[in-house]
């Protein structure tokens, strides 16, 4: 089980990367927070190739290096966090979160990403 949860995270993250690159750019930048001192864009390409980059590794990775890209994955989710709560704060639409309950709602979905990271890729027993 936790193979497959590793794999699918990482397509998971793949598609995710290609959604911030290609179709998903415009609704990404709307989450960039307004304290990141880089331009949205540049942040939103930034964070898709680090997304391909970690699906891709997170899919095909196995035993201690499983781990730590594991730990990676998490402290991404960890670190993106903060343009989930920019997206809640300021009331911004996108990705079907059009209200405030929606877009609490993903702020509880975070920590299950960061769950699912660490466990899929954590030591078999």
């Amino acid at each position: 089980m936790r193979s497959i949860a590793r794999v699918v995270l990482g397509v998971f993250l793949v598609f995710a990367g290609i959604a911030h690159l290609t179709f998903g750019r415009r609704e990404f930048r709307a989450q960039v927070p307004e304290f990141v001192p880089v331009d949205p864009d540049t942040t939103v390409v930034a964070s898709g190739i680090a997304e391909i980059t970690l699906g891709t590794a997170v899919a095909v990775s196995q035993g201690k290096r499983a781990r730590g890209v594991g730990t990676l994955v998490a402290l991404f989710f960890v670190a993106v966090f903060p343009g989930n709560l920019s997206q809640f704060t300021n009331g911004r639409d996108g990705f079907g979160l059009d209200s405030d309950g929606k877009r609490l709602f993903r702020l509880f979905f975070q920590p299950v990403l960061v769950a699912w990271a660490l466990w899929a890729t954590g030591p078999r027993r």
